[in-house]
């Protein structure tokens, strides 16, 4: 049975990409590529790292990241290595084993064809089995403690526009099948207020075996949508049991107040839970609220440690509603 193992153990290497010219970036596509290349640059200092770049764009992206970042020629129409990438598993031989939950730009909402394809080139070029799923799911949308449990929304799942007529019972017993869990937990997330419709991996994460870092509104935040949204998964994690049969330890991790961060868009995720757990550091984003920012590296500090906490600033790619975790996707050491 495969295995999918939590994202704090250690990694074979770091998968991220280089956003091309002519993408949806447009003007500010210097501004995101500085901020991929800072993100690179920090995790190659504990675990090797290959961005991946298209055709054209190599010497660009070897320039900005540096001799210890690999550059591999596989085309991209985005940085979003965590959604169109595979997903990582290990198998029962031991060996890793890429997951292909065929990308369609989060339901369709963008055009990626390049991206599409992403999983299967790079595990052809690696030489990493591909596992052909019979769903379509993206990495953002499935965090794991690596002991059986799987948290999820419903709504980046059991939606039409991207597994049609399939149940939430049938989509869970396929998760199960390929990623070798055998306890999920629903959270009922949002349709169609972003992106990715409410992925997990902003919302709620495993800081360890029974214990769940939930993002929260930063304090005196008038109630709505997202508020409504956090307070249903805070209710579902209250009433939810893990794989070995744990209660959960909820840690609130409150999110940077808009009133402190300038004029951004109503994009922007200001939001620290979309962290990235590497071999010795965990990078969490640096968004100018020093208050927030200060609280959310101590929170993370007492949760993972041993690790560095490194904050890297990200706001032109938190613009484009994502974070560190959506631009990295990890292939786990055997």
């Amino acid at each position: 049975m495969n295995h999918l193992p939590s994202e704090s153990l250690p990694h074979t290497r770091t998968f991220m990409g280089w956003p091309p010219a002519g993408s949806v970036w447009g003007r500010y596509t210097a501004a995101v590529r500085q901020d991929v290349a800072a993100i690179a640059r920090v995790i190659a200092e504990y675990e090797p790292v290959v961005l991946l770049a298209g055709p054209g764009d190599e010497k660009g992206a070897r320039k900005a990241c540096g001799g210890a970042v690999e550059i591999a020629r596989v085309p991209v129409d985005d940085l979003w290595l965590r959604d169109s990438g595979p997903t990582f598993v290990i198998g029962a031989d031991g060996g890793p084993a890429g997951v292909d939950f065929h990308f369609n730009g989060w339901g369709g909402k963008q055009d990626h064809p390049r991206d599409g394809l992403v999983a299967r080139r790079l595990l052809e070029a690696f030489g990493v089995p591909r596992i052909d799923a019979p769903l379509v799911a993206e990495g953002g949308s499935l965090e794991t403690d690596g002991e059986g449990t799987l948290l999820v929304t419903e709504s980046s799942l059991v939606n039409d526009n991207r597994n049609p007529g399939r149940s939430r019972d049938d989509i869970e017993s396929t998760l199960k099948e390929l990623l070798g869990v055998t306890a999920v937990i629903w959270l009922e997330g949002v349709r169609g207020e972003d992106i990715t419709d409410c992925h997990v991996d902003a919302l709620a994460r495993f800081a360890g075996p029974g214990t769940v870092v939930l993002s929260a509104p930063p304090a005196g935040a008038a109630p709505d949508l997202w508020s409504r949204v956090h307070d249903q998964a805070r209710t579902a994690l209250e009433n939810a049991t893990d794989a070995r049969g744990r209660s959960l330890e909820i840690v609130d991790l409150p999110e940077a107040d808009p009133a402190g961060l300038g004029d951004r868009g109503e994009d922007f995720l200001a939001c620290y839970a979309n962290y990235y757990v590497t071999g010795g550091a965990v990078l969490l984003p640096r968004f100018g609220d020093r208050r927030a920012d200060d609280r959310a590296a101590a929170i993370l500090r007492d949760l993972h440690p041993g690790r560095d906490i490194r904050a890297v600033e990200i706001n032109t790619l938190a613009e484009g509603g994502g974070g560190i975790h959506c631009a990295t996707q990890q292939q786990p050491a055997p």
